[in-house]
């Protein structure tokens, strides 16, 4: 669409993007994990899994790159080219597959082909929300698409692992490139406004000044500049104590079986899609200002949550110790899951439609350089304190505690709603 042309929010677009995106991200997180299977199943190689499957979640820290396309480019073209894209690179692989190629390498580069794509896919569909659904519905509209992802990282690989050893990897291979042909085909009906940008210069040349003017942006604006870093605090302190604590303490501290550590790890996986489902009606009552009373109220829930786990808990037996830290941690998930949709709602709403890719990705990639630093520090103060498992909570209880401040003294004069 032309920029002179009126254009008013439809449901029918959204609604086509976020079914558009669903087939995109289901498919290409089944894909990765499917093919890492079919690669450990072929070597026998445990590491070489590992590997492949870390090694196609790199390419996600192209966000820039991505935000960058999608302020210069049709964002409706970039997701018809992206998953057309998709369909060819999976159809290429089910031609070689079937000529007797089955190539470890090949294999890599083709998973890590559709994980570049699935990193220059999210930011046009980020940046384009904003101008689907009206300003009051954001924070909802924001919250669907939050879900969509997490429930990705949930099914996926559930979803893979069944339909590989249901149907094989041929039959799953095709599937996918039905899929991504028909996520393309959906996507031409959609109508996202777009005001065409004059070239001035090389198109690699205008991308790399694209992302400066992106970071120069984000910089210069101080609210923003805040919400990026609140972005990267989260991931470093509180997403990684889920994804790495949360697993060690219910299946080495308190020995859970196998069938509580799956209803376990699946209630905190669901409070964050419930989280991201429910922001709409959270965000009415909620002020940039007061943030820090939902920082000291995570606080106040990790104590028991670390209490949970020492050794008076844990000898009377295992369902209060299990009870009380679920009690806990299931709303500090939903918690981070609202702040964040809530935070970058209020970023959306603050930034030009000219520049709301690059902004939207910047804070993707920070938040995703962050999460795996913090994995990392969690994994080491578990393994140190094996014995005693709540130091590390207690840890960041401490961290959280100044974090709490922080947020006050930062957010103070950020008065209003998103």
């Amino acid at each position: 669409m032309q920029d002179n042309m009126i254009y008013t929010p439809s449901p029918k677009n959204f609604n086509l993007m976020v079914l558009g995106q669903i087939i995109s991200i289901f498919g290409a997180a089944l894909l990765r994990f499917a093919l890492s299977l079919y690669v450990l199943d072929t070597t026998g190689n445990e590491s070489m899994f590992a590997a492949l499957y870390a090694i196609s979640n790199i390419p996600l820290l192209l966000a820039p790159v991505g935000g960058a396309i999608a302020d210069r480019f049709n964002r409706r073209n970039l997701m018809v080219i992206f998953d057309f894209t998709s369909s060819a690179f999976v159809l290429c692989l089910i031609l070689l597959m079937g000529a007797g190629n089955h190539s470890v390498l090949m294999i890599g580069v083709i998973m890590v082909a559709l994980s570049v794509i699935s990193a220059l896919y999210t930011p046009a569909v980020t940046a384009s929300i904003p101008l689907l659904v009206a300003k009051e519905k954001l924070e909802g509209a924001n919250g669907i698409v939050q879900a969509v992802q997490a429930l990705s990282g949930v099914v996926a690989p559930i979803l893979g692992g069944v339909l590989y050893s249901g149907f094989g990897v041929h039959n799953l291979l095709v599937m996918s490139c039905a899929a991504f042909f028909l996520s393309a085909v959906m996507e031409i009906f959609i109508q996202i406004p777009f005001s065409k940008r004059e070239r001035d210069g090389l198109m690699a040349a205008m991308i790399f000044k694209d992302i400066k003017e992106g970071f120069a942006y984000v910089i210069k604006k101080r609210f923003i500049l805040k919400a990026v870093i609140l972005a990267a605090i989260l991931n470093f302190i509180l997403v990684p104590l889920f994804i790495v604590g949360a697993p060690i303490i219910l299946r080495v501290t308190m020995r859970s079986s196998d069938s509580a550590y799956g209803l376990g790890m699946g209630m905190i996986q669901f409070s964050t899609i419930l989280g991201a489902l429910t922001v709409g009606l959270f965000s009415k009552r909620m002020k940039v200002k007061t943030l820090h009373r939902w920082s000291l109220v995570i606080t106040m829930l990790l104590v028991p949550m670390a209490l949970s786990v020492t050794t008076f808990m844990l000898g009377l037996g295992y369902y209060p110790s299990f009870i009380l830290f679920m009690v806990c941690g299931v709303p500090i998930a939903a918690a981070v899951t609202i702040i964040s949709i809530f935070i970058v709602t209020k970023v959306q709403k603050k930034t030009p439609d000219e520049l709301l890719g690059k902004v939207m990705a910047i804070m993707m990639a920070v938040a995703q350089c962050a999460a795996p630093l913090g994995q990392i520090m969690y994994g080491n103060l578990f393994k140190t304190f094996r014995e005693t498992p709540y130091i590390p909570i207690l840890a960041a209880v401490s961290a959280m505690l100044a974090i709490t401040f922080i947020m006050r003294q930062m957010l103070k004069n950020e008065g209003g709603t998103a």
